[in-house]
Protein backbone atom coordinates (compact mmCIF):
# COMPACT_ATOMS: atom_id res chain seq x y z
CA UNK A 1 0.00 0.00 0.00
CA UNK A 2 1.55 3.62 -1.32
CA UNK A 3 0.06 6.78 -0.03
CA UNK A 4 1.35 9.34 -2.19
CA UNK A 5 -1.70 11.79 -1.04
CA UNK A 6 -1.72 14.32 1.42
CA UNK A 7 -4.72 14.43 3.66
CA UNK A 8 -5.63 10.73 4.28
CA UNK A 9 -6.96 8.94 6.78
CA UNK A 10 -6.22 5.12 7.22
CA UNK A 11 -8.93 3.53 9.67
CA UNK A 12 -8.53 -0.06 10.69
CA UNK A 13 -6.07 -0.78 7.91
CA UNK A 14 -4.51 -4.84 8.34
CA UNK A 15 -1.40 -5.10 5.97
CA UNK A 16 -0.14 -8.39 6.04
CA UNK A 17 2.15 -11.07 4.26
CA UNK A 18 1.31 -14.89 5.06
CA UNK A 19 4.54 -16.55 6.09
CA UNK A 20 3.65 -19.68 8.06
CA UNK A 21 0.80 -21.94 6.59
CA UNK A 22 0.77 -24.38 3.72
CA UNK A 23 2.15 -22.97 0.38
CA UNK A 24 4.07 -19.87 2.05
CA UNK A 25 7.38 -19.27 2.19
CA UNK A 26 10.72 -16.60 2.53
CA UNK A 27 11.08 -16.98 -1.24
CA UNK A 28 7.59 -18.17 -2.63
CA UNK A 29 5.40 -15.25 -1.51
CA UNK A 30 7.63 -12.01 -0.91
CA UNK A 31 6.88 -8.40 -0.23
CA UNK A 32 9.04 -6.16 1.17
CA UNK A 33 7.49 -3.59 2.33
CA UNK A 34 3.57 -3.16 3.99
CA UNK A 35 2.83 0.38 3.87
CA UNK A 36 4.50 3.63 2.00
CA UNK A 37 3.44 6.91 3.12
CA UNK A 38 5.15 9.63 1.04
CA UNK A 39 2.11 11.96 1.52
CA UNK A 40 1.92 14.85 4.08
CA UNK A 41 -0.95 15.37 6.70
CA UNK A 42 -1.45 11.63 6.75
CA UNK A 43 -3.36 9.98 9.84
CA UNK A 44 -3.37 6.43 10.81
CA UNK A 45 -6.05 5.04 13.35
CA UNK A 46 -5.69 1.03 14.08
CA UNK A 47 -2.79 0.11 11.86
CA UNK A 48 -1.48 -3.62 11.74
CA UNK A 49 1.18 -4.02 9.28
CA UNK A 50 3.07 -7.86 9.90
CA UNK A 51 5.19 -10.37 8.58
CA UNK A 52 6.72 -8.37 5.48
CA UNK A 53 10.52 -9.03 4.55
CA UNK A 54 12.51 -5.64 5.09
CA UNK A 55 10.63 -2.74 7.14
CA UNK A 56 6.83 -3.11 7.54
CA UNK A 57 6.19 0.44 7.10
CA UNK A 58 8.13 3.36 5.77
CA UNK A 59 7.01 7.12 6.59
CA UNK A 60 8.51 9.57 4.65
CA UNK A 61 5.76 12.65 4.53
CA UNK A 62 5.41 15.58 7.01
CA UNK A 63 2.59 16.18 9.48
CA UNK A 64 1.80 12.41 9.70
CA UNK A 65 -0.04 10.41 12.96
CA UNK A 66 -0.39 7.58 13.72
CA UNK A 67 -2.97 5.99 16.89
CA UNK A 68 -2.39 2.46 17.52
CA UNK A 69 0.32 0.21 15.46
CA UNK A 70 0.59 -3.42 15.61
CA UNK A 71 3.30 -5.40 14.51
CA UNK A 72 4.69 -9.05 14.02
CA UNK A 73 8.02 -9.03 12.08
CA UNK A 74 8.44 -11.80 9.82
CA UNK A 75 8.35 -15.53 11.12
CA UNK A 76 10.51 -16.48 8.48
CA UNK A 77 13.73 -15.17 7.39
CA UNK A 78 15.70 -18.55 6.80
CA UNK A 79 18.88 -16.73 8.28
CA UNK A 80 20.40 -13.55 9.87
CA UNK A 81 22.47 -12.93 6.34
CA UNK A 82 19.14 -13.40 4.63
CA UNK A 83 17.34 -10.27 6.73
CA UNK A 84 20.31 -7.44 7.58
CA UNK A 85 19.49 -3.80 6.74
CA UNK A 86 23.05 -3.15 5.93
CA UNK A 87 26.05 -5.35 6.29
CA UNK A 88 26.14 -4.19 10.00
CA UNK A 89 22.68 -3.83 11.20
CA UNK A 90 20.72 -6.73 11.92
CA UNK A 91 17.01 -7.29 11.09
CA UNK A 92 14.95 -3.99 9.77
CA UNK A 93 13.03 -1.80 12.05
CA UNK A 94 9.73 -2.17 11.71
CA UNK A 95 8.49 1.13 11.87
CA UNK A 96 10.60 3.35 10.06
CA UNK A 97 10.14 7.56 9.84
CA UNK A 98 12.36 8.78 6.70
CA UNK A 99 15.46 11.28 8.34
CA UNK A 100 13.53 13.84 6.23
CA UNK A 101 10.62 14.25 8.23
CA UNK A 102 10.62 16.85 11.10
CA UNK A 103 7.12 16.43 12.34
CA UNK A 104 5.09 13.14 13.23
CA UNK A 105 3.38 12.10 16.43
CA UNK A 106 2.62 8.55 16.96
CA UNK A 107 0.73 6.94 20.10
CA UNK A 108 0.20 3.40 21.36
CA UNK A 109 2.97 1.13 18.97
CA UNK A 110 4.08 -2.31 19.11
CA UNK A 111 6.15 -4.72 17.62
CA UNK A 112 6.71 -8.49 18.09
CA UNK A 113 8.68 -10.99 17.09
CA UNK A 114 8.43 -14.68 16.67
CA UNK A 115 10.91 -16.14 14.19
CA UNK A 116 9.81 -20.05 13.99
CA UNK A 117 12.66 -21.48 12.24
CA UNK A 118 14.86 -22.34 14.91
CA UNK A 119 17.52 -19.62 14.00
CA UNK A 120 18.34 -16.87 16.60
CA UNK A 121 17.34 -14.28 14.18
CA UNK A 122 17.79 -10.76 15.75
CA UNK A 123 16.54 -7.09 14.63
CA UNK A 124 18.57 -4.24 16.12
CA UNK A 125 15.57 -1.80 17.05
CA UNK A 126 12.00 -2.21 16.01
CA UNK A 127 11.12 2.00 15.47
CA UNK A 128 14.04 4.18 13.55
CA UNK A 129 12.86 7.61 13.81
CA UNK A 130 15.12 10.92 13.11
CA UNK A 131 16.09 12.63 16.70
CA UNK A 132 14.06 15.77 16.36
CA UNK A 133 11.73 17.78 18.44
CA UNK A 134 8.63 17.67 16.18
CA UNK A 135 9.27 13.48 16.06
CA UNK A 136 7.17 12.05 19.22
CA UNK A 137 6.02 8.77 19.92
CA UNK A 138 4.37 8.30 23.69
CA UNK A 139 4.19 4.30 25.03
CA UNK A 140 6.15 2.27 22.71
CA UNK A 141 6.79 -1.23 23.28
CA UNK A 142 8.45 -4.76 21.89
CA UNK A 143 7.53 -7.92 23.03
CA UNK A 144 9.36 -11.84 22.19
CA UNK A 145 6.25 -13.71 21.85
CA UNK A 146 8.20 -17.10 20.86
CA UNK A 147 10.74 -18.98 18.70
CA UNK A 148 14.29 -17.62 18.71
CA UNK A 149 16.30 -14.73 18.31
CA UNK A 150 15.30 -10.98 19.64
CA UNK A 151 14.42 -7.41 19.41
CA UNK A 152 17.25 -5.72 20.99
CA UNK A 153 16.04 -2.18 21.39
CA UNK A 154 12.65 -0.14 20.89
CA UNK A 155 13.72 2.51 19.07
CA UNK A 156 16.87 4.19 18.20
CA UNK A 157 19.16 1.87 20.79
CA UNK A 158 16.54 3.12 23.70
CA UNK A 159 14.65 0.60 25.78
CA UNK A 160 15.12 -3.09 27.02
CA UNK A 161 16.36 -6.07 24.47
CA UNK A 162 13.67 -8.64 24.49
CA UNK A 163 14.04 -12.44 23.93
CA UNK A 164 13.62 -15.95 25.30
CA UNK A 165 15.11 -14.94 28.61
CA UNK A 166 12.90 -11.70 28.81
CA UNK A 167 10.25 -11.73 26.84
CA UNK A 168 9.02 -8.57 27.85
CA UNK A 169 7.08 -6.41 27.36
CA UNK A 170 9.66 -4.00 27.13
CA UNK A 171 8.63 0.01 27.40
CA UNK A 172 9.70 3.59 26.40
CA UNK A 173 6.94 5.79 27.42
CA UNK A 174 8.15 8.24 25.27
CA UNK A 175 10.71 9.26 22.72
CA UNK A 176 12.48 11.60 22.36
Amino acid sequence: LVINSSDVILDDTWAWRADHGAGVGWTSNTANTGLIVNGDHVTAYGLAVEHYQKNEVVWSGQGGEDIFFQNEMPYDPPSQAAWMSSSTTDGYPAFVISPRVTSFAGYGLGSYCFFDLGIPIQSDTAFSVPDTPGVQLQDLLTRFLNGSGSIDHVVNGTGAAVDAANPGPAYVVSYP
